[in-house]
């Protein structure tokens, strides 16, 4: 067999070295024709020399075709050219006899064309010829009898385009779509550098404009001093921008994507709807490929079972099918929601990129009256996917190292930045692997910086919780039931002058009187009967690597994380929740009831997609932004190819938000987490404590071990008695498997 293949490479080599060699030849020919040269139509003596490449042969055939086809000629190397790089780079090519047909009457049709276009003709060193030979004119004579000059003009159009589209298999509506879109983009993009342009020229004009003021104002400023303004000069950290002052970022920070169709030809997705067919036959399973609709990244085959059969039978032959097809893998949607078909998602030869501008540079996500809009990435027929997080309200996310999954949580965070002021969106960032949400530090959306210690983690969700509580109290006060009511509620009464002087008295007597600020959150006035009302933002959790937390303090993190995806979504605050090992004991049972919306990259196993979807599928991923989301309010999986952002657009985007302010971090979390370490070592007081420290001291050596033996309790308990005695000098620290050194004597009966 593997001798037949090599056999067959190598008469398909030759086949192409000739065919080479036919489109040099004749090139040269036509190249070199010369009309003093030997030919059917003029003698010369036999010792005249020829001035053609090719000698007597090639001034002869350049005569030849040159007056009868005219300048048409030249698509013959052309042609020859074309055969020879099919013939190498596709081993089973054949020249098929409609093309041959096909290319006949395009060459005809173009020396039509040339003569209609050249009625006069043309000259070659001094030999008057006709543009499209004898041929060429000849037809257009014919045809401007029937037609005239008009109809003759139609005609040979038409025929061109047939020919063409016959000859080169090219669609003339994708071509034509592919022409309007790339205007399209070409006129957005000057429109876009336009409005920068004059939104920088009205900045700039709008400064000049405003300087006198800033000189004016400490003269003012002197002739009526006003102390209560100075006493809050401290605030100035805490700043935050007005709309009118802070400046969105601006789509051309993305790069521009390089568009490729990669889409399957015609014949491949027939060949491939046969071998469907044929293999599902061959084990006994009757079935036809009713549709078949090519996307970017696979290709959904619609596959009509025949009665009475039993639909596991298809999802059994997964495995068969992708052997039979020489795809990677496969994935059988049985059935498709709302038809009575089976879907089979084959991958492309060929994967397409999509680019996050792709996805931002949309309508949907344009017009989206959401402040937290997130780009997914198009869906699997190629349409942009955007997602509202206020809807879900929370996510979970799930997939392998390398799958995609922090690619796509910098494009959530990225499409959140377009569209959301710092005022409007805070972000509360967790990353312990101290990598991916880093490069966010310092921008003026942050809440508080990024947070990178587990324990501290902790802290903060136990924080966030403590907030939800407090926003509840706040929205209630005024008898609104959601953050965006309330802030609507505000912003209608902010334009009273009343409401606004009441305002700035609440504030002043809170900050002067510090006893009437509450004491778990330091928030002033919310111990008086008179709750401190200002604009509540949303408040985006993101958690990079939920694995890391769990390990250290799962029982809190479980307890802070329900209790958010519970409450948080009336207050404004929301989760994004991403791991890389979906096991139980880190997605468990309650932590999974309560985040509905969830997206799977590729996992390692059928037991993790079940883990994080609740079915099979995810294992079947292409990897590389290649997902599985279950959309808010509906448990019909939707496969999404996520949108790629890189480091260099994140880079842009955050240093264009990071020259406008700088970050307003929330003081009473600072405080919130030195209140509970202090809570925790108090908690750590334990009723054998004293026990504990006379017996190290009279053993003169300590271990957990050691306290857990003597004592008979569980290590757990052992664990935090050591750690308390290593907090308060009396055992040293830990020195590998070596017991720990007791700094005390031995204590005095």
């Amino acid at each position: 067999m593997e001798e037949k293949i090599k056999t067959k490479k190598r008469n398909q080599e030759i086949k192409g070295l000739i065919f080479l060699a036919l489109a040099i030849i004749f090139l040269l020919c036509l190249v070199s024709y010369h009309p003093e040269d030997p030919s059917f139509t003029r003698f010369v003596p036999e010792d005249t020399p020829t001035q053609n490449f090719m000698g007597y042969i090639g001034s002869y055939t350049a005569d030849s075709l040159i007056r009868l086809l005219g300048f048409g000629s030249f698509l013959l190397p052309l042609l020859f050219l074309l055969f020879s790089l099919k013939y190498f780079l596709r081993p089973a090519f054949i020249v098929k006899k409609g093309r041959v047909l096909s290319f006949v009457v395009f060459v005809l049709t173009v020396a039509g064309l040339l003569s209609l276009i050249f009625n006069s003709g043309v000259t070659i060193r001094g030999e008057p010829l006709q543009a499209g030979g004898l041929i060429g004119s000849s037809i257009v004579k014919i045809l401007l009898y029937f037609f005239n000059i008009v109809g003759t003009y139609v005609v040979l159009i038409v025929l061109f385009l047939i020919t063409l589209i016959l000859l080169v298999e090219f669609s003339l509506v994708s071509l034509t779509e592919r022409f309007f879109q790339s205007s399209l983009n070409i006129f957005s993009l000057i429109k876009e550098q336009i409005a920068a342009f004059f939104s920088f020229l009205f900045r700039h004009l709008k400064k000049e404009r405003k300087a006198p003021a800033v000189i004016e104002k400490p003269v003012m400023a002197g002739k009526k001093p006003r102390p209560r303004k100075i006493e809050q000069a401290h605030f100035d950290f805490t700043r935050t921008l007005s709309d009118s002052k802070y400046e969105l970022p601006p789509i051309t920070l993305l790069e521009e994507s390089q568009h490729k169709d990669t889409r399957v030809k015609r014949d491949n997705l027939i060949t491939n709807s046969r071998i469907l067919e044929k293999k599902l036959a061959d084990f006994g399973v009757m079935a036809r490929v009713t549709e078949v609709i090519p996307g970017p990244v696979i290709t959904m085959y619609e596959v009509e079972p025949a009665p009475g059969v039993k639909i596991n039978r298809i999802t059994n032959l997964a495995d068969d099918l992708a052997l039979a097809l020489m795809a990677p893998s496969i994935r059988i949607i049985a059935p498709i929601p709302g038809k009575s078909v089976i879907g089979i998602e084959i991958p492309n030869l060929k994967r397409e990129h999509v680019f996050l501008k792709d996805v931002l540079d949309n309508d949907d996500f344009q017009e989206s009256p959401s402040k937290l809009p997130i780009a997914l990435g198009v869906n699997f027929v190629g349409a942009p996917v955007i997602a509202d997080l206020a809807r879900m309200p929370h996510l979970l996310i799930a997939g392998t190292t390398g799958s995609g999954k922090s690619v796509a949580l910098n494009a959530m965070i990225c499409s959140i930045l377009f569209r959301a002021r710092p005022d409007d969106v805070k972000f509360l960032m967790i990353d312990p692997k101290r990598l991916e949400l880093s490069s966010y530090g310092g921008i003026p959306h942050l809440i508080h910086p990024v947070v990178v210690d587990p324990k501290k983690a902790s802290q903060v969700l136990r924080w966030t919780v403590e907030e939800v509580e407090r926003r509840y109290r706040v929205i209630s006060d005024v008898g609104a039931k959601s953050i965006d009511f309330y802030n609507a509620l505000l912003a209608k009464g902010s334009k009273s002058k009343a409401f606004q002087q009441a305002m700035e008295q609440q504030q002043e007597e809170a900050w002067h009187n510090p006893e009437l600020a509450n004491p778990a959150t330091g928030t002033p006035g919310e111990n008086r009967n008179e709750i401190n009302h200002a604009k509540l933002p949303y408040i985006v959790v993101i958690i990079d690597e939920l694995a890391d937390l769990m390990m250290v303090a799962p029982r809190d993190v479980e307890e802070s994380l329900t209790r958010l995806a519970q409450m948080a979504r009336a207050a404004g605050i929301h989760l994004i929740i991403a791991t890389q090992r979906p096991s139980v004991d880190v997605i468990t049972g309650l932590i999974k009831a309560n985040f509905p919306t969830r997206i799977s990259f590729q996992v390692s196993s059928k037991i993790d997609s079940r883990t994080i979807i609740d079915q099979q599928g995810a294992e079947q991923l292409l990897g590389a932004g290649d997902m599985l989301f279950i959309p808010p309010g509906t448990f019909k999986l939707s496969r999404i190819h996520g949108a790629y952002v890189s480091d260099k657009e994140i880079s842009r985007i955050v240093d264009f938000i990071k020259m406008q302010a700088q970050p307003s971090y929330d003081s009473t979390i600072e405080e919130f987490q030195v209140a509970a370490t202090q809570a925790q070592h108090e908690d750590d007081d334990d009723s054998k404590y004293d026990e504990a420290v006379a017996l190290v001291s009279e053993l003169g050596q300590a271990s957990i071990s050691l306290v857990q033996r003597y004592m008979k309790i569980g290590y757990n308990r052992a664990a935090r008695i050591i750690e308390q005695m290593e907090r308060e000098g009396i055992v040293g620290p830990s020195d590998g498997a070596k017991p720990r050194k007791v700094l005390v004597r031995k204590l005095p009966r």
